[in-house]
């Protein structure tokens, strides 16, 4: 998993609330266990017409957002379904950071687990940065995770809380393969003290 340290780059505002799982990553795309591939079709419904063709004023469809890499979002982000597909897609899209007032539990632990950080924020400050965000591409929003602070183009500073566990899987690129690996010479010692313990097993 890459780590995210810090951040600087273009916010696009979505002021919806309840953006559920279905509309990160319809379910009609849930074909592959595979991580990638799922950015295509990120939030389908609302970017693409039936034809396939774009919704030109969809916020991503936008030539200011496409290259977006932090989300201002409304309150319960990623409420629904359990599915992992949706972190997956908005990684695969290079969204690394959504800001909220809230997130659905199984999401937000999600999104930590592959390398997206969600930050909770009360909603004065999301107004503030949903006002920035919607500068355009010009506005660049830098999150530092180090500092735990988001920081506006016009060099406003907010900080922000996280998990200290969290923290440190997102600043050393650790998902649950990469801490078990951490662990490989005591996972090796435990086999050898077991294997000579028990040899018929």
């Amino acid at each position: 998993m890459e780590k995210f340290e810090k951040l600087t780059g273009i916010a696009a505002p979505m002021p919806l609330v309840n953006i559920d799982t279905d509309m990160i990553i319809p379910k009609v795309f849930l074909k592959s266990i595979q991580r990638t591939g799922f950015g295509k079709n990120l939030f389908d419904e609302m970017r693409f017409n039936r034809d396939g063709t774009e919704i030109e004023d969809f916020v991503l469809n936008k030539p200011q957002y496409r290259s977006a890499e932090i989300l201002i979002a409304g309150d319960n982000f990623g409420c629904g379904s359990s599915r992992e597909h949706a972190p997956w897609a908005i990684a695969d899209f290079g969204i690394k950071c959504i800001v909220s007032t809230s997130f659905a539990d199984i999401f937000f632990n999600n999104s930590f687990k592959n390398g997206i950080l969600p930050i909770v924020m009360p909603q004065d400050v999301v107004d503030v940065l949903m006002q920035d965000a919607e500068k355009g591409e010009n506005a660049r929003m830098t999150v530092d995770l180090e500092a735990q602070t988001i920081t506006t183009s016009d060099g406003e500073s907010f900080e922000f809380d996280v998990d200290p566990f969290k923290k440190h899987c997102l600043l050393n690129g650790l998902d649950d393969i990469g801490l078990t690996m951490e662990k490989v010479e005591s996972i090796d010692a435990f086999e050898q003290s077991a294997s000579s313990a028990r040899p018929w097993v």
